[in-house]
């Protein structure tokens, strides 16, 4: 009778553990995420901006990042640097272009950990059309937190840099940068299960 119980203990412990391990989706919260960019203004000063509306899901599995997948789409004409006529000369045919290319994409193709509580994403960034390989450096994702509505979030921040050129952007060349280093900032959530215990 004590070995079946410890049996029955066991597997049902055996069973918790693959629950839990399993990779989870998490939707993007876009009211709690945006990505910023910076470009050098005539070589003396840097102008910050940012997009404002973003979607997309990551799939995780804290027990193996390698099953990590992230998928992102950037609304290009949510582009905001805080000046109106800069903004609508961005969003024009000299730069983003967004009447023929509405969005900017990423979709990983490999994750890997690169230390504690970091990864590295390595996938195709899709910007005004032209499609180049990327390295997303990533702090996170936290350990999740659950709001009052039961729902489980998690953070993390993912930085690269990229040359404009290479995505066809070429407008007012010699004035300003090339470089654009970028950072995407998000907010993932997802409903509570009956095996989640990790809380903060």
């Amino acid at each position: 009778m004590i070995n079946r119980f410890l049996l029955v203990l066991t597997g049902s412990f055996v069973f918790a553990l693959g629950a839990v391990a399993q990779p989870e989706t998490w939707q993007l919260d876009p009211a709690h995420s945006a990505a910023q960019f910076a470009v050098r203004h005539m070589g003396i000063s840097t102008v910050r901006g940012g997009f404002t509306k973003l979607s997309g899901n990551a799939i995780y599995d804290p027990n193996d990042p390698s099953k990590t997948s992230i998928d992102v789409t950037i609304d290009a004409n949510s582009v905001d640097t805080r000046v109106e006529m800069r903004d609508k000369d961005l969003r024009s045919d000299h730069f983003l272009d967004v009447t023929k290319y509405p969005t900017i994409t990423f979709k990983s193709k490999q994750t890997q950990a690169a230390g504690p509580d970091k990864l590295k994403a390595i996938g195709d960034l899709t910007i005004h059309g032209v499609t180049k390989e990327v390295t997303l450096d990533i702090d996170g994702p936290s350990k999740p937190v659950k709001d009052a509505r039961g729902k489980l979030h998690v953070g993390a921040s993912a930085t690269t840099t990229i040359n404009r050129t290479e995505f066809g952007i070429t407008g007012y060349q010699g004035m300003i940068g090339n470089d654009l280093p970028i950072t995407i900032d998000v907010e993932l959530a997802r409903p509570a299960t009956a095996t989640t215990t990790s809380t903060r």
